[in-house]
Parts: C-alpha cells; structure tokens; sequence
C-alpha cells in the first residue's frame, strides 16, 4: 500500500493531531520593552566589606531568573565576581562606567 505523504498529513491535521495552524505565537510587545522601561541605578559602595570596593546596581524589575541572567551577562562581559540577589546586581570592583555601558548596550536606562 503506497500512501501519499500529503495525505498523510492532511489526515493528520483533520484529527487534530498537528494543528491546522503553523503561525508562531504572538509574544506581546510590552513584555520585554516593560523590564527595560526601568532606570537602574549604578553606585560605588565601600561600606561594610572591609575597605573592598563594589558596584551595586539597583532598581531591577523582573523575576529572580532574569536578575540572575544579567548578573550573569555583566560579570562574563566585565571579567569579575559578584552576586545577585533582593532586586541588586553586587559587581566586585569600582567597574561603574564599564557596568553603565554594558547595561546602556543592553537596551537599559541606566542613572
């Protein structure tokens, strides 16, 4: 019995076993413009880590994964070690401005 592949497949999307519609789904505009709408602040801070300079980058809005996803991508791109966590980004070093720019080609406002 010879069958056709398209038939095949035409009898496979009437069952709906693959849908009739291979369009991707439309992921909303906002959800990704929305994280970066927020203005991350960057400060140097020397207090309570023994005379050891960090670069504290605040004002993240978004879950805990996508937080931990830019520390991730800033500490690869800078060379360093930090940390991530409560809505801050704690990057070991003075490294503001390179942090600021990195950030700024990310697509984020930075202050």
């Amino acid at each position: 019995m010879n069958i056709d592949w398209k038939d095949a497949l035409g009898a496979l999307k009437d069952s709906g076993m693959i849908p009739q519609d291979n369009t991707p789904d439309i992921v909303p505009e906002n959800s990704e413009k929305k994280l970066q709408k927020a203005t991350l602040s960057v400060i140097i801070d020397r207090k309570g880590r023994k005379g050891k300079t960090a670069t504290i980058i605040e004002g993240f809005e978004g879950s805990e994964e996508e937080l931990e996803a830019l520390a991730k991508t800033l500490k690869q791109k800078l060379g360093v070690g930090g940390s991530a966590r409560g809505g801050e980004i704690l990057i070991q070093g003075e490294r503001k401005n390179d942090a600021a720019a990195i950030l700024k080609s990310l697509g984020y406002k930075v202050k």
